[in-house]
């Protein structure tokens, strides 16, 4: 080592050790999704099929000159030539069904064949008017009880009259005597033996009334049976009768409580400001023949609910609810006056005109899809029944309205959804809910407890969750037992929800509770006793479609004795008018049996007569539209073990999933899309890419299909696939799809499509 210099660790090595030295870092460029191989295979693969596409298309125009020369009468079917030159099979020729819309003839059809449709308006009417700012919010308990002390010793003229057998009120010809043997055995059979009477009315059109019928005479107002002893007079329920329409709106004479006939007009301004210039009214020509069947306590199925009368059904109901429990408290209250002194007159027995309650209190049941419903009809029961009044009061209003509102769906500004989407789901649109309403002269207490009120307002999902499943030890259906008004609105959003849950409630109405609440049995009613409760209650479904299972409860599942009217009206067009493409619509009717093969026969069907047209890959960007769930995971299941290439869409689809099926199937990724119909209810997406459509079944909501075929248009498709020519619309139906069915072709056409001897129809629309 050289003397004065520092020794270095490994010498010089390091300066010349590769290992050391500084490399560049390459640059990566950026990622290409063209040059991606599985892009470039499915370009490949779309490109074979355009050229075929192509090809078939130039040897099928060269067909089509050829048989214009031979035949300029004879029209053929698109469909089948196309299907015919893929599969070679030989085309049947078959007489087309043109549809103008317009040059058909409106007719009356059978019984069977009468359906009804609603169209939802352009405009929905505001929410009613929130003239009742100025009733004090919230009110003691201990006020509530001093005020029902008060009225506890209150006497009813008109009660003291009824007492003493002068009937005027339909509200106690309903309710205060039993029914005759002879009504008994009528309405207690199933079907009901009821004698059926048109009647046309000037707004709600044809009305059918089917009104119990006896084998006797049945024409008495008020039916005695024979005396058994001298002291023995008993008098029976009056034998229900088709009404008249009201003229003249005289509040005394449709018996309105005197303490509310000064809050109506103002209560349903939003509905009659319109023509209280030219005849004023304080109800609508369509209110005053609706109230004429619900003042008569007859049960009433109306399907022609839309946005533009919505508000008008509303305050019929609501002003029907609150007059049938102030008739009831006041009955209540005059006889616990009259008990009173006969107590201190030493008189210890009941007589039986004062049985005036049931075996619970709740009267009144209210069934509503959506939180914002129910705040809409809580606000209409403060104006009918408070008012102006400044003495009245509604408990736990702040609260109320903390929990009703608020929580809106936010509407996209960009892709706006469809004005009937935004007006059915406006507000608080939470389906989990219930509240017990309990009313005093001017007071409205809200979340009273269920056996201290006199309404009840419920979601569907709200009463299944209350009453429960049997073996569950908290389950509660007692406060069913004694209903006596029973109000369904807007019903076609429960098929939406969940039908099995109404089913499981309705199932549980007017059986014998398992405790006694507190109820006096000596004021029960001698008909609540018998068991008779069903035969007493009226039912009012308001429904913006006429679907099977609304008249299978209004039908097996409505006994008022009262007898029952339903509107039956034609469709003239139908929604399939509203359709703006030019495309081929082809109706495939199958034969069953029975309502309970209708479902196995629908997809044997489907399986072997429709989906073997669609399986060529020229036919591919096809969508199949289920709108039952259990007939989606059916179809799903068998492409699963047929290992057919498709995606899926429905309500419990996350939105990463629904994303990438949606891109899978507009870039040809995928064959087929399985759609479900709860998920286009709740999501209303537009769908892109759609050359074929395929209905399993048809749309539980007629509009849903034209608004499904107008998603054909050529802004919606993938520009690198199909061809405008080659586009198709099928639809799958039986005999038993006849009202789904009149609201998209019209009733006159589905009473010859499905009465006719051919299985297959053809429609063209478009310009």
């Amino acid at each position: 080592m050289v003397r004065g210099k520092k020794p270095t660790r490994g010498g010089n090595r390091r300066k010349f050790d590769k290992r050391f030295e500084h490399k560049p870092k390459v640059k990566k460029c950026k990622f290409n999704i063209r040059e991606a191989s599985y892009v470039k295979e499915r370009d490949a693969k779309n490109e074979e099929i355009e050229n075929r596409r192509r090809k078939l298309e130039a040897e099928r125009s060269k067909q089509l000159e050829l048989e214009a020369e031979s035949s300029e009468e004879e029209r053929e079917d698109p469909l089948k030539m196309l299907l015919s030159a893929i599969g070679g099979a030989e085309t049947k020729r078959q007489p087309v069904i043109d549809s103008d819309c317009e040059s058909e003839s409106e007719s009356e059809p059978d019984d069977e064949a009468e359906v009804k449709s609603s169209v939802a308006e352009e405009n929905l009417f505001k929410t009613i008017n929130s003239g009742v700012d100025h009733v004090t919010s919230e009110a003691s308990d201990a006020e509530h009880v001093e005020i029902n002390l008060r009225e506890e010793e209150e006497e009813d003229q008109e009660t003291a009259r009824e007492d003493a057998g002068k009937l005027r009120d339909p509200f106690s010809i309903h309710l205060l005597n039993d029914l005759d043997d002879d009504l008994y055995k009528s309405v207690s059979l199933t079907p009901q033996k009821a004698a059926t009477s048109r009647s046309k009315w000037p707004a709600l059109g044809t009305v059918v009334f089917q009104i119990p019928e006896v084998e006797d005479e049945f024409s008495k107002p008020v039916r005695k049976r024979p005396k058994v002893s001298i002291l023995e007079d008993k008098q029976f329920a009056r034998h229900g009768a088709v009404p008249q329409v009201i003229d003249d709106v005289d509040w005394d004479k449709l018996f309105i409580k005197s303490q509310i006939q000064g809050n109506i007009s103002k209560a349903n301004y939003d509905n009659i400001k319109d023509s209280l210039a030219s005849k004023p009214s304080p109800l609508t020509p369509l209110q005053k023949e609706l109230f004429t069947i619900i003042n008569n306590y007859q049960d009433l199925c109306y399907n022609e609910r839309n946005f533009a009368n919505g508000e008008q059904i509303r305050f019929l109901y609501c002003l029907h609810a609150v007059n049938h429990v102030l008739k009831t408290r006041t009955k209540v209250l005059h006889h616990n006056a009259k008990l009173t002194k006969a107590k201190k007159s030493g008189i210890a027995d009941i007589p039986d005109e004062y049985r005036d309650q049931g075996l619970v209190r709740p009267k009144v049941l209210i069934i509503v899809p959506f939180r914002h419903t129910c705040l809409k009809i809580v606000r209409l029961l403060i104006a009918i029944l408070i008012g102006e009044d400044k003495g009245g009061s509604v408990v736990n209003k702040l609260r109320f309205m903390e929990d009703f509102s608020g929580n809106e769906l936010a509407m996209p500004r960009k892709n706006p959804k469809p004005e009937d989407y935004e007006q059915t789901f406006e507000g608080n649109v939470d389906d989990t809910f219930k509240i017990g309403i309990s009313v005093t002269k001017k007071t409205l207490k809200l979340y009273s407890d269920f056996y201290s009120s006199d309404i009840i307002i419920s979601s569907v999902l709200g009463l299944r969750m209350l009453v429960g499943a049997e073996g569950e030890p908290d389950r509660d259906y007692d406060f069913l037992a004694s209903v006596e008004l029973l109000v369904m609105d807007q019903t076609e959003v429960f098929a939406m929800q969940n039908w099995d849950h109404l089913l499981h409630v309705l199932d549980h109405a007017h059986l014998q509770p398992k405790e006694s609440h507190g109820t006096d049995f000596s004021r029960v009613r001698s008909w609540v006793v018998n068991g008779w409760s069903k035969f007493y209650r009226q039912t009012l479904i308001f429904s913006g479609v006429p679907l099977p299972e609304i008249h299978a409860i209004f039908n097996k599942r409505c006994f008022n004795y009262a007898g029952k009217a339903r509107v039956v009206n034609p469709v003239t067009s139908g929604t399939v008018c509203q359709t703006v493409i030019q495309v081929p619509q082809v109706f495939h009717r199958f034969d069953s049996r029975d309502h309970g093969h209708d479902i196995e026969a629908r997809f044997t069907f489907f399986v072997s007569k429709i989906l073997p047209q669609y399986k060529d890959s020229i036919m591919n960007h096809t969508v199949i539209y289920v709108p039952s769930y259990f007939d989606f995971v059916k179809v799903r299941n068998y492409f699963k073990k047929e290992e057919l290439s498709f995606v899926q869409i429905c309500e419990y689809s996350k939105d990463a999933k629904v994303a990438r099926a949606r891109d899978m199937f507009y870039h040809s990724d995928a064959h087929f899309l399985i759609y479900s119909e709860r998920f286009h209810f709740f999501r209303r997406i537009r769908l892109k890419g759609i050359r074929h459509l395929i209905f399993f079944a048809p749309p539980t909501f007629p509009h849903f299909y034209s608004e499904i075929c107008n998603l054909m248009q050529k802004a919606n498709q993938n520009p690198n696939a199909g061809s405008d020519s080659n586009m198709t619309v099928t639809l799958v139906y039986s005999k038993y799809d006849a009202l789904k069915l009149a609201g998209i072709v019209g009733t006159e056409r589905t009473t010859k499509m499905i009465s006719s001897g051919q299985d297959v129809h053809m429609f063209m629309t478009g310009d």
